[in-house]
């Protein structure tokens, strides 16, 4: 079972594969996904890692650590709540 890790505070160049390469010591990485604002084109600060092993060990060796000036927040991913269906007229 893969667990789908929120990872937050990131520094706003970080890109997936520094990402990725950040998680990879502690399992197997199956997606790294940065959440890029759509309006500048900016990461947003945030992103989701899911791993298929080694998810607890990467959230206690990395939560709290500084990455380029900035204290990362890792920890288990919430499920995204639904959203209300939006009318198309």
């Amino acid at each position: 079972m893969s667990t789908n890790l929120y990872v937050g505070n990131l520094p706003f160049d970080i890109t997936e594969e520094a990402l990725r390469d950040l998680f990879s010591p502690f399992g197997g990485v199956e997606a790294v996904k940065l959440i890029i604002d759509r309006d500048t084109g900016r990461s947003r600060g945030f992103g989701f890692v899911e791993m298929s092993s080694g998810g607890q060990e990467a959230i206690n060796a990395l939560n709290e650590t500084e990455l380029g000036g900035r204290r990362l927040t890792v920890n288990p991913a919430k499920p995204q709540p639904a959203r209300p269906v939006r009318r198309q007229w």
